[in-house]
């Protein structure tokens, strides 16, 4: 019985001995393995190196196209229109007849007229020749034939002036843009008969904000284009600038003209003005999506040679004015910089690039 007890506890012994023995050897073993090295986070990007660069500023607004002359014109005289000389669309001629107003009323009455002046004036003319040669006569008979005779004359002028305003003409040359009237139509004076509108050279109205109010004077030349027109563009010139402020929009308002030979820029456009504010040589410009907005400012991400490999550097920049989708950087790069461009929302100050465009 004592035999089996010793046996037992020997074997105990031994047991833990070997379990100790195992533990102190995995623990060495895992000493002495060297650590694994941390992977690297590689990202494809493209680059544009910094060059210095001519940059012209310019002041936008936009504006609404109007013909330089769009007049509506009015019959100054009553009656029915009898006839009709140009079609609405066609061109016209100042001066050129474009409806009739029947006159036969104001026609008689201007042959009565020039039929009374013919005898105030043949009575007037006696009885000059009676009082100044003979001294026949009064001489109220003499001034009383004179006055008649003048009478007579503005009344067969006024009429002949009427009868001429039978005739309905364009002030203006230009296209006959629309027609109010028919054949047969009534009209009375003031009544509108047809609309020209002179589309050779078309006028711009905008408003200027008053922060470039000394930027455009009168005369200033503008560059000028439309959406409806794609890139063609026309050079304008600034023909008024207000004198007062808008003080709901604080804007100044202003009037280009354009040049339209052509007869693209239509009355109701909407058009794209812009006229040079600032040039500077030398500008720093970089691609605007490349400038990102953080909580403290701007920030560009540019590529540096380090350790062997291309890595990320974040730079602090301050933006200036942008132009045609770059903009200047007034501090924060250098010309030679090479500034990430594309892939720069996935990139992190010491992420290891890989230049993708060479």
């Amino acid at each position: 019985m004592k035999t089996r007890k010793i046996g037992f506890g020997a074997f105990a012994g031994l047991v833990l001995a070997a379990g100790l023995s195992g533990c102190g050897g995995t623990g060495e073993a895992a000493e002495s393995e060297p650590p694994e090295a941390a992977s690297a986070r590689v990202i494809s990007v493209e680059v544009e190196p910094v060059q210095l660069a001519a940059f012209t500023e310019f002041v936008r607004i936009v504006g609404n196209v109007a013909a330089n002359r769009d007049v509506t014109i009015s019959a100054e005289e009553s009656g029915v229109v009898r006839q009709l000389y140009v079609d609405k669309g066609a061109h016209v001629r100042a001066g050129q007849p474009i409806a009739r107003i029947d006159d036969q009323v104001l026609r008689a009455q201007m042959e009565r007229a020039t039929a009374q002046f013919r005898l105030a004036e043949e009575t007037w003319e006696r009885q000059r020749r009676l009082w100044e040669d003979e001294k026949i006569g009064s001489e109220i008979n003499y001034l009383n034939a004179k006055y008649n005779a003048q009478t007579a004359k503005a009344s067969a002028n006024e009429l002949r002036a009427r009868m001429e305003r039978t005739v309905v003409r364009s002030p203006i040359s230009g296209v006959l843009d629309a027609r109010m009237v028919e054949v047969g139509s009534m009209v009375s004076p003031g009544a509108p008969v047809a609309r020209v509108v002179d589309t050779e050279t078309v006028k711009v109205s905008g408003g200027l904000p008053e922060r470039y109010a000394a930027d455009v004077t009168r005369g200033s030349e503008m560059r000028v284009g439309f959406d409806a027109l794609g890139s063609t563009e026309f050079m304008g010139k600034v023909q008024f600038v207000g004198a007062t402020l808008n003080e709901q929009s604080r804007t100044i308002p202003i009037e280009v003209t354009v040049p339209n030979s052509g007869g693209v820029i239509r009355p109701g456009m909407v058009a794209n003005l812009q006229v040079a504010r600032r040039a500077t040589e030398g500008a720093i410009l970089v691609p605007q999506q490349a400038v990102l907005r953080r909580e403290n400012g701007y920030v560009v991400y540019v590529a540096v040679d380090r350790d062997g490999g291309t890595v990320a550097e974040v730079r602090d920049v301050i933006p200036g004015v942008s132009e045609s989708g770059r903009v200047v950087i007034e501090q924060g790069l250098q010309p030679g910089d090479r500034v990430v461009t594309v892939g720069q929302q996935q990139v992190s100050a010491g992420d290891r690039l890989r230049i993708v465009n060479g």
